[in-house]
């Protein structure tokens, strides 16, 4: 597939065939020469050719191959001539990244981080099959499908205030508990309060540069702070949802208006009685994942103030922001000049809102969205802010996270013989991991440099850097 630049940091794979719509790739040379040696850029092409595709089928710097979608992938439907899809939502529905601000600084903690990083993983569960001690009964399961962020606040687990730093305040609206199965709802009924497996984690950092002094300010971030990141999402609950959905589309594959390219792709139109039911089933995921992260922020805080012998309002700690990805939005956009309703996949992208937008808390309203982007454990973080640009170009969205460089299975035998977890040490970087073959899956070489993935979407204008954080601490699955 040939493609074309349009500018020093885009790229357009020209719509061809039975393309709806032409790929758009956010990238630096360095970043597309992977992309070119794998299936992605089929996969970009593929989404671009789904019925009411709007604009193009989009790939933010952290795309790499995944399940129908490419991850980094956005796409735009038409909200009466477009499909919903499962591929391009992703298993783990709303899992997305929650970062705390304190008052302390990093000399606060440094001689007592051994002890933090220890009680920390103590105190919230992780690893595959974890299972929490926030134990509910289905009819409470329910609530929370429904109300998300709220049902924990009012458990006790944080306070309001934490509802106006987070996405759709914690809450997506027409969550049907009903279009939930059984295998689901049991899966969910002992994971909340758990960090899960994989690249979830949870990091005590520090604010090492900052550079938007303005907006920093207004994100309450200064250097040398201390941070806490959290990365998560609806755990088995979610991936289930997804496993039955895709089923259940594939079962009525034949009544769509066209053969898919591939199977992975399987979808229902928004406007079906199939397409609404998914969208209620993915709302109750997305509100079970906002709970998730609500209670373990709130458990992280009690666990610092414990260790640091420190009062609430010395330790500071606040909510900066919640943002989601895996995720499907039901939007209102300008599109060649005319407002139009739309339903914005993001799978592994993350939106990206501007000054001025309503969406975007009055907190932050005058400069932006913030935009949290987790990197590796042995690297940095980036705060960014929303931009006007990523509104005119990418439906308000930009990149999530660095973006896996290699396969888990690769990552496993380039890691064999090797101590990571000392490698971090000897750099300052403390680890507390569960699964095995955790610290290899995981491993730094295992993602793309995160610092070039962020400077391609600050350069490209989606996006602006604010600060980078680095890690002191980290809680693995």
């Amino acid at each position: 597939m040939n493609l074309k630049q349009i500018s020093p940091y885009t790229w357009e794979l020209p719509k061809t065939g039975d393309m709806n719509a032409p790929g758009i790739i956010y990238a630096d040379e360095e970043l597309l020469a992977p992309l070119k040696k794998e299936e992605t850029l089929t996969q970009i092409a593929n989404v671009a050719r789904l019925p009411g595709i709007v604009k193009a089928s989009m790939a933010m710097p952290d795309f790499h191959w995944g399940y129908g979608f490419p991850i980094g992938g956005v796409a735009a439907f038409d909200a009466d001539s477009g499909i919903i899809s499962p591929g391009g939502v992703g298993y783990d529905i709303n899992c997305g990244v929650r970062l705390a601000v304190t008052h302390i600084e990093a000399d606060d903690v440094l001689p007592k981080l051994g002890e933090l990083a220890a009680a920390l993983y103590r105190n919230i569960p992780t690893g595959v099959g974890s299972k929490g001690d926030v134990k509910i009964s289905y009819s409470e399961e329910k609530k929370v499908m429904v109300q998300g962020s709220r049902w924990a606040v009012k458990k006790g687990f944080g306070d309001e205030s934490d509802l106006l730093h987070t996405e759709d305040g914690g809450c997506m609206p027409d969550a049907d508990p009903d279009a939930v199965g059984k295998r689901a709802m049991e899966r969910g009924l002992n994971q909340l309060g758990t960090l899960g497996s994989g690249n979830h984690f949870l990091e005590v950092g520090v604010v090492d540069t900052i550079y938007d002094e303005v907006t920093a300010r207004a994100f309450g971030l200064f250097e040398n702070q201390v941070t806490v990141m959290l990365h998560t999402g609806s755990r088995g609950f979610g991936y289930q949802i997804c496993d039955d959905y895709l089923a259940f589309m594939t079962k009525h594959m034949n009544d769509l208006p066209v053969q898919l390219p591939d199977r992975q792709l399987v979808c229902a139109m928004i406007q079906s009685e199939r397409g609404k039911r998914y969208l209620s089933a993915m709302a109750c995921a997305a509100n079970y994942a906002w709970a998730n992260r609500q209670i373990i922020m709130s458990r992280a805080r009690d666990t610092i103030m414990s260790v640091l012998s420190v009062s609430p309002g010395n330790l500071g700690m606040t909510l900066l922001y919640d943002v989601c990805h895996n995720i499907a939005k039901k939007e209102k956009h300008l599109v060649d000049g005319r407002e139009k309703t739309l339903y914005v996949h993001r799978k592994g992208a993350t939106r990206a809102f501007p000054p001025g937008h309503p969406d975007v808390c009055e907190s932050y309203r005058s400069v932006g969205q913030p935009i949290l982007i987790p990197g590796d454990m042995g690297t940095a973080s980036y705060v960014l802010a929303g931009t006007q640009k990523a509104m005119d170009e990418t439906f308000g969205s930009t990149c999530h996270g660095a973006g896996r460089a290699m396969s888990r299975k690769a990552a496993k035998k380039a890691g064999k013989g090797r101590s990571i977890h000392t490698e971090l040490e000897k750099k300052g970087i403390l680890v507390r991991w569960t699964g095995r073959s955790t610290m290899a899956e995981e491993m730094p070489e295992a993602y793309k440099d995160v610092s070039r993935v962020v400077d391609v979407a600050h350069n490209a204008g989606i996006s602006k850097k604010i600060a980078k954080l680095r890690p002191m601490a980290v809680i693995k699955g």
